[in-house]
């Protein structure tokens, strides 16, 4: 997949779960305050990513690593929501994955004595 396309991947991987996260938290009752914990980071995230922004990208994968732990979570300890948490890890792993797939594809092309994708510095 090229760069182009797992930038755009991860976009809207973020986008989907900003939108999951209000559709989670819309009757609730401190809603406006986990819209703004939840929903707002991946959107800023989505935002830089787009724009081609290394810094987000590592960032989004960090805030994965959130997302997954906060999906399992939910999962084990709120049976009502747990279509939701299913849906946050998920799209966690996938935010994950996404944002590592650069530096992996690097990192494999090195071992395997191909140039680096960005010139010959090491």
């Amino acid at each position: 997949m090229s760069t182009a396309r797992l930038r755009y991947a991860l976009t809207a991987t973020l986008l989907v779960l900003a939108l999951l996260y209000a559709a989670w938290f819309h009757d609730d009752r401190h809603r406006l305050a986990a819209l703004l914990v939840f929903a707002l980071p991946p959107l800023l995230l989505a935002i830089g990513v787009l724009r081609g922004s290394a810094v987000a990208r590592f960032w989004a994968g960090v805030f994965g690593l959130f997302w997954f732990s906060h999906g399992v979570m939910a999962a084990w300890s709120h049976p009502p929501q747990r279509a939701y948490a299913w849906a946050e890890l998920l799209l966690a792993l996938l935010a994950i994955g996404l944002s590592s797939a650069p530096g992996i594809r690097a990192r494999f092309a090195r071992k395997r004595g191909a140039k680096p994708p960005g010139g010959d510095t090491p």
